[in-house]
Formats: C-alpha cells, structure tokens, sequence
C-alpha cells in the first residue's frame, strides 16, 4: 500500500499549479447552509493515507530542501502511522501532522550534528550541541548536500580503524561505550581514532571549507 502511495506521490508532485488552483477555486467559492457540513472522514487509513501524501511531500520537501529525504520523511511517517490504525479517524490528521514534522526535525538534527564534526573540535568532546530549529536558506542547503558528496569522498582516504570509529560514533551516532564494544577496543581508542578521524577529514576538506 505505501509503495502505491509514494508512486502516487511521485507522479502528483510535478502537477502543484493545477491541483492548487483548483483548491484555491474550491475554497474562493461562497458557501451554502448544505455546503457548511463538515467534510466526510475517510473510511480507511489507506484511503486517508492515500489522499494526504502529495501535501505530505510538498510540506516535507520545503522543509527539507531534498527530494529523496522528503520521501523518506513521508514514508516514515506513514508506516508509523499504521500502529494507530485503531484510532478514530478525527485524530489521524493532527497525529500524521505531528509525526511527520518530529521526522523532519530529526532529519534537520541528524545533518548538523554529522556536519559539526567537521568544525574544530571544542574545548570538551560533550560540549552541547544547538539544537534550535532555524530552517537553512536555499544556500545553506545547497552547502550541505555538497557537503555530504564531499564527506562520502574524504572517509574512503581514511584507514579503515579511523573510518568505523567516525562512521559509528558520528554517522551512526553510536556513544563511546557502544562504538568501543563494536569495534572491540577500548573507550579510549575509540577516542584517539575519531580524534585523528577528524583532523583527517578536516585537512582534506580544507580547500572546500
């Protein structure tokens, strides 16, 4: 069913003026006394998954400045939708709403806290990030998909202890304890291999800085 949807999303997703000027028509034109009734609930989730999806993509895509993370985002959100399949219908709009903006954020989070591993490291390795929810300019965005080309090219000039230790503790946002069992060593060289992870990738990424 999500696989039809996110097809459906695919193809609508070009066809934004039509399907606006006609909801723009729809909401312009006077109302009657029968016409104030509320709108008809859907009578599955399909059916209601299936009418919100190209809005869904368009909402996520705005916030997101990318196609293919928009449609992880939606996808996300729609499968987690399904365990409130119980719910009764009135509730699944604010709930999809809700779901599918926390799945923005965490998208939004997850990009700046790999790419604030590129900066200096700071004075104490458990500084606090920002988490403040700025959306990026168009600019910015552009930045940080080059940015994640560029990361992609640097982590295979590294040797292969540096790159697990930033890909789990970075990429995979494993904690120490975590990425040091994973890669059979001690907390401390986890450490030492992301610390030299770091001065690598960011040498190496000087000239696009």
């Amino acid at each position: 069913m999500l696989r039809r949807v996110n097809r459906e999303i695919e193809d609508d997703a070009p066809s934004v003026s039509a399907a606006d000027a006609h909801a723009r028509a729809a909401a312009d034109r006077p109302t009657t006394e029968h016409e104030a009734a509320p709108a008809r609930l859907p009578a599955s989730l399909e059916e209601f998954l299936a009418g919100i999806g190209t809005r869904a993509f368009r909402f996520a895509e705005l916030g997101l400045r990318n196609r293919d993370d928009a449609l992880d985002a939606v996808q996300d959100a729609m499968m987690k939708m399904l365990a409130y399949r119980e719910r009764p219908a009135a509730e699944w709009t604010p709930l999809f709403w809700s779901i599918l903006r926390s799945r923005i954020v965490d998208v939004q989070r997850r990009r700046t806290f790999r790419l604030r591993w590129l900066m200096p490291a700071p004075e104490r390795e458990d500084t606090a990030l920002d988490w403040a929810d700025d959306a990026p300019d168009p600019s910015r965005a552009h930045e940080g998909r080059e940015a994640y080309g560029k990361l992609a090219d640097a982590l295979g000039t590294l040797p292969a202890r540096q790159r697990e230790a930033f890909t789990l503790r970075v990429l995979e946002e494993l904690d120490v304890a975590t990425t040091a069992r994973a890669m059979g060593c001690s907390e401390g060289a986890v450490k030492t291999h992301l610390s030299r992870a770091r001065e690598a990738l960011q040498r190496h990424l000087e000239d696009w800085r």
